[in-house]
C-alpha cells in the first residue's frame, strides 16, 4: 500500500491568539518549534521516502525538523499551502464577527465568501487533493510520503483524496498543531483513512544534543 501521512505545522503566534493566517506567511514560535522536534522523533520511524511540504515557513520548519533527523531533502510544493482568506488574514475571529457578522456566520456554516476574499473551499480541495496524488504517485505501491500542510488545506486535501463530499470533510475534527493523519490506498481499496489527530504524547522530552 501507498501511504500518505498529511502532517499539520507546528503552533505560531497567530494560532495561540486565534488569528487567521491563510496564506501569509507566519514562523512557528518556540513552542511549535518543540512541537515539531517531538514529533518528528515519533515520524523518523516511518522512513518516508518523499518529504514534502508547503512553501510557507511554518509548514517548510515543520519538515525540516524531521529533515534533520532523517537525511530527507524537503520537496516544496505551493499548492499545499493552506486556504486564501483576503481581508480577514491577521484577524481574530472576534475582529472578523464584528466587522463582517453575516459573512462570518456564512463561513462558519460552510458557505461561501468571495466578497472578502477567501478561496472557495471546492478550490482548496482540488489543488491539495491534486499535490497529495502527485506526491503519492512519486513512491508507488508500497512508498511513504510525509507531506507537511496547514489545518484546513490538510482537511480539505484529504478528503479530496478519500472522495468525499464537502458536508462530510466539515464532520471531521481539525488536525491538532504538530499532529497528523494517514491515508493509505492500494489499486485494490483505494485510499482509505487509516488514522486522525495523532501526535506525540503529552509531556514528551526530546533528548538535547550532546
Amino acid at each position: 500500500m501507498t501511504r500518505l501521512i498529511i502532517w499539520r505545522h507546528g503552533q505560531t503566534v497567530w494560532n495561540l491568539h486565534n488569528r487567521i493566517q491563510g496564506q501569509t506567511d507566519v514562523d512557528l514560535d518556540d513552542t511549535g518549534r518543540t512541537q515539531a522536534a517531538a514529533a518528528a522523533a515519533v515520524l523518523a520511524a516511518e522512513r518516508a521516502d518523499v518529504l514534502l511540504s508547503s512553501d510557507l515557513r511554518r509548514a517548510r520548519d515543520t519538515a525540516g525538523a524531521l529533515a534533520a533527523l532523517t537525511g530527507s531533502p524537503v520537496d516544496v510544493d505551493n499548492r499545499l499551502r493552506e486556504r486564501e482568506y483576503g481581508a480577514w488574514e491577521g484577524l481574530t475571529h472576534e475582529q472578523i464577527s464584528a466587522r463582517w457578522p453575516e459573512e462570518f456566520l456564512r463561513w462558519k456554516s460552510g458557505g461561501p465568501v468571495p466578497e472578502c476574499g477567501l478561496e472557495d473551499v471546492a478550490d482548496v480541495a482540488k489543488r491539495v487533493g491534486a499535490a497529495l496524488l502527485d506526491a503519492a504517485d512519486r513512491v508507488g505501491q508500497t512508498g511513504t510520503v510525509v507531506v507537511v500542510s496547514h489545518g484546513g488545506a490538510a482537511r480539505q486535501g484529504m478528503g479530496a483524496v478519500l472522495g468525499w463530499p464537502l458536508e462530510v470533510v466539515r464532520s471531521v475534527g481539525p488536525l491538532g498543531n504538530c499532529h497528523w493523519a494517514e491515508l493509505r490506498g492500494s489499486a485494490t481499496t483505494g485510499w482509505r483513512l487509516y488514522a486522525h489527530n495523532v501526535g506525540p504524547r503529552p509531556g514528551l522530552v526530546i533528548p538535547r544534543e550532546p
